[in-house]
């Protein structure tokens, strides 16, 4: 399976760029004492640490809203996955737990403040696009909505829109019966190689340490 950028969206945003993770045999289950542990102690550092009304100065949330106003998404109206993460945790509500794939992917995108997805292979059909919605473009959201993508960041397979750094699709989305995942990390353009290089090694990592199986392919898609 192939990931690639639309020349299009590397018109607007130049330096994004991709981060891609593939994943077989993995044994995906609700998330055991210690990852939650783990993931609450976390969560309640970065509480003393951040406060909610300075939410949008968090390198990452401020990066992802000037992106999206770039491709001409307001992101007051439309929030980036990760800020809207971040932002129910500074309000104060609990982690919320899905099962071990999920909530690894959401713990990376809060610690980085990036748009991580998780996608259930079987489920995606040929290679995967990141473009700008088109009018028919829409879906189920995991939200339990339809979701409208036109002039909207999106990823899309030979079906049509399945995800994109707001929301992902109920059609992809990873459950205990899911074993080939893909994992898309949405870099904005002020991260750097290095830095890139660094997320994907450490994601990678911890997804097979609590999921088992192996990476079978790590990349990074350029423009």
């Amino acid at each position: 399976m192939k990931v690639q950028l639309d020349p299009a969206v590397s018109d607007r945003l130049p330096r994004l760029s991709l981060g891609v993770l593939q994943y077989s045999g993995a044994s995906v289950s609700d998330s055991p004492k210690m990852l939650q542990g783990r993931i609450n102690y976390f969560v309640e550092s970065m509480r003393l640490e951040h406060d909610l009304s300075r939410l949008a100065d968090i390198e990452g949330i401020r990066e992802w809203r000037a992106a999206f106003k770039q491709v001409g998404t307001d992101p007051s109206r439309y929030r980036p996955s990760s800020e809207a993460l971040l932002r129910r945790l500074l309000q104060g509500n609990p982690f919320f737990w899905i099962n071990t794939a999920v909530d690894v992917n959401n713990f990376f995108s809060v610690l980085h403040a990036l748009p991580f997805g998780i996608y259930d292979q079987n489920h995606l059909v040929g290679d995967v696009i990141c473009r700008i919605g088109l009018a028919d473009d829409r879906y189920e959201g995991l939200n339990g909505r339809e979701v409208h993508m036109e002039g909207k960041l999106l990823l899309a397979d030979e079906t049509g829109a399945f995800g994109s750094p707001i929301v992902d699709s109920k059609r992809t989305c990873v459950t205990d019966q899911s074993r080939d995942l893909l994992q898309v990390i949405f870099f904005h353009e002020a991260v750097e190689a290095h830095k890139k290089d660094e997320i994907l090694g450490s994601v990678a990592r911890m997804f097979t340490e609590i999921n088992g199986g192996e990476v079978t392919n790590t990349s990074i898609v350029l423009p």
